[in-house]
């Protein structure tokens, strides 16, 4: 059984789809603790479902090195096998991703590598393009230019705003995320391989 430490910022709607996902008895991975950058709304899909929080806003250190150190600890805690950034809008420092890597993998709300960073749907709508994506990767150092785990396109159509388009990405991450999960407990994704290759 995979053991999981969900990282969020935000509404938690990939972990909530993860957790929605582990109430099924096949399922081979359970979320063991979900953590944040701050007091975020997704905690109250963890504790709806039981399960415990914890949180290491950087704004209380002085110095995102000491941030890391604090986060990284909080999450050794719980022995994960596999650490999900859902929605986590923090980089992590070099030192957290090194203790982590590569069973450390992200959502990313565009077909990397285009549309990288924290506004892939809005850079994606202001480029002007026919279909953005989603994709699942592992996390390396660089922003959103980790090793490719799976992605799928998606539609850009006439009249979407930011907030249309992402509604409609946000279910493929979800569905992509959750098979990715699948697919590294059951042994078909090599994360070590994929992050040497």
């Amino acid at each position: 059984m995979l053991s999981l430490v969900v990282l969020i910022s935000g509404g938690g709607s990939n972990l909530r789809a993860l957790l929605e996902a582990a109430q099924d008895a096949e399922f081979p991975a359970r979320v063991v603790a979900v953590g944040a950058d701050r007091d975020a709304e997704g905690f109250d899909h963890a504790e709806e479902f039981g399960i415990p929080t914890f949180s290491a806003a950087l704004s209380n250190f002085e110095s995102r090195d000491a941030w890391g150190e604090a986060l990284l600890e909080q999450i050794q805690v719980w022995k994960p096998d596999l650490v999900v950034l859902s929605g986590f809008m923090k980089l992590l420092p070099p030192a957290v991703v090194s203790a982590l890597s590569p069973n450390l993998i992200n959502t990313h709300p565009a077909y990397l590598p285009e549309f990288p960073g924290a506004h892939g749907v809005r850079d994606a709508i202001a480029a002007g393009v026919t279909q953005s994506g989603a994709s699942v990767i592992v996390v390396d150092n660089g922003v959103d230019s980790g090793p490719i785990i799976s992605q799928e396109r998606v539609a850009v159509l006439p009249g979407d705003t930011e907030h249309t388009l992402h509604d409609r990405i946000k279910i493929v991450e979800r569905e992509l995320l959750v098979q990715a999960v699948l697919d590294i407990a059951n042994g078909h994704i090599n994360l070590k391989e994929l992050s040497l290759a």
